[in-house]
């Protein structure tokens, strides 16, 4: 009798590629390459086994690739300090600790209305055109008359044309003129997904309580990217934060800076502690930038209940991130080239020339959309419609850039700075892919809201 000859492997055709590490390979070398992980000597191995044909052997020597990054060491010139953990982020931070201050009552639900209708308008704007280019993105704008971007695009801007030719699939798009309410979207379910893990855990809950959540209340095509990776970890058994960096190359991605906007709603003026909740979150999923992109989006729309100033709003988002890191440097660059009279339309070009919005490691990356919407904001003149529309129109993730820019401006200057050219199509109410939720109602999601920043 032989022993051991049966093998049963994936079909590896059909499964999905931000499932298979192997597939990956390549945005692992170049993560690897940023995070100043020495693994050079492996670089042709990493982009052989890349175009190997899908295979079980494809995947084994993916996973010796894997380990050799997770005991890779940081090279000796490397001249960023990236912690992930908590108390070492705090420890580089480029201050101490910050007083809260407390935003005015008689404003507050305003302005927390303004964050919730902000962020789902601006979503909305971006989803449209989620994953075109630019070069196809400026013609529709220029062909129906609204470049520069300064409203929804509509299903009648799309010629036949354009359906037929354009690489980028037109048909069947959300289009605002076309729904009933706002449709579900990864960049709003999270929003409502942890309104629900603070009535299921309290202020105090955890990372190991987050990741219960995702698996309680989301199916797995909820989840993209960094997000999927950790899905699939937490099944398999792993747990924050190892779950943050098993086979996981998006670990630096946008997917935790589009996650944060809540624990900003529920910590107005108190940045410090926003951000603290985004760690929490953000550490299942993400590493380094990673964390830092949620940390400071949490932290600015925390400020921005109490700030008038702009800048003041996006230093106090990178005052709780570690002052040598990738992120920090990024958006300092950003506030100090607005400050020096860089024009809007260069500061855009500058970062089109840095960032490959071909390439999906630039499209998806944590800093290149943080640049984005700094300057977004910054160029936006404190005006809604200008501001998400800048965004936009500016291209890579646009719905998540979209969605911050409008949570920041909207907690700034409250719901009534919102046209109703952009809340009316919504028409209060918000479709999800949380189970047992569904469709949700704005206003009561903004009354809960205001329940849970009364307990803290």
């Amino acid at each position: 009798m032989e022993l051991f000859e049966k093998k049963v492997i994936p079909n590896y055709e059909k499964q999905h590629s931000w499932e298979s590490y192997a597939e990956n390979l390549s945005t692992e070398y170049r993560q690897c390459a940023e995070e100043g992980l020495d693994v050079s000597e492996y670089e042709e191995l990493f982009y052989c086994v890349r175009h190997m044909n899908k295979s079980d052997e494809k995947r084994q020597m993916a996973d010796v690739l894997s380990r050799i990054v997770l005991n890779a060491k940081t090279v000796p010139d490397y001249k960023y300090v990236e912690p992930s953990d908590i108390e070492t982020i705090k420890k580089c931070r480029p201050s101490g600790d910050l007083e809260p201050k407390t935003p005015a009552a008689d404003t507050l639900r305003e302005k927390v209305a303004g964050a919730w209708y902000g962020r789902i308008c601006g979503c909305l704007l971006g989803k449209t055109v989620e994953g075109i280019k630019t070069e196809e993105l400026d013609v529709i704008l220029k062909s129906s008359n609204n470049y520069p971007m300064y409203r929804y695009i509509r299903r009648d801007d799309v010629t036949d044309e354009m359906l037929a030719t354009f690489k980028y699939q037109l048909a069947n798009r959300c289009y605002a003129d076309k729904i009933a309410c706002a449709p579900a979207d990864d960049d709003t379910n999270y929003t409502v997904l942890y309104q629900k893990v603070i009535d299921d855990y309290g202020r105090d809950f955890t990372p190991y309580d987050v990741s219960r959540a995702w698996l309680k209340y989301q199916p797995i095509n909820a989840y993209c990217t960094a997000e999927r990776v950790a899905f699939c970890n937490f099944v398999k058994g792993f747990t924050p934060p190892e779950s943050a960096v098993y086979q996981n190359p998006f670990r630096e991605w946008i997917g935790a800076q589009i996650r944060g906007d809540y624990f900003g709603y529920i910590n107005p003026g108190d940045p410090e502690a926003a951000a603290e909740m985004a760690w929490r979150d953000a550490s299942i999923s993400h590493v380094k930038n990673g964390i830092y992109g949620e940390m400071f989006a949490a932290a600015m729309i925390a400020c921005a209940a109490v700030s008038d100033d702009i800048v003041e709003i996006i230093e106090g988002g990178i005052s709780q991130i570690p002052e040598k890191s990738r992120l920090h440097e990024a958006i300092s660059n950003i506030i100090q080239k607005y400050k020096s009279g860089v024009s809007c339309e260069d500061m855009y070009a500058d970062i089109h020339s840095r960032w490959d919005e071909n390439v999906g490691h630039d499209w998806c990356h944590t800093i290149s959309n943080a640049e984005i919407v700094a300057a977004s904001l910054l160029y936006g003149g404190n005006d809604y419609a200008k501001s998400i529309c800048l965004a936009v129109q500016t291209g890579f993730d646009t719905d998540c850039n979209g969605a911050t820019v409008g949570s920041v401006l909207g907690m700034k200057n409250g719901v009534s700075s919102i046209g109703s050219e952009w809340t009316a199509p919504i028409n209060g109410k918000l479709e999800t892919a949380i189970f047992g939720v569904g469709t949700i109602d704005i206003d009561e999601a903004i009354d809960k809201t205001m329940k849970h920043i009364s307990e803290k």
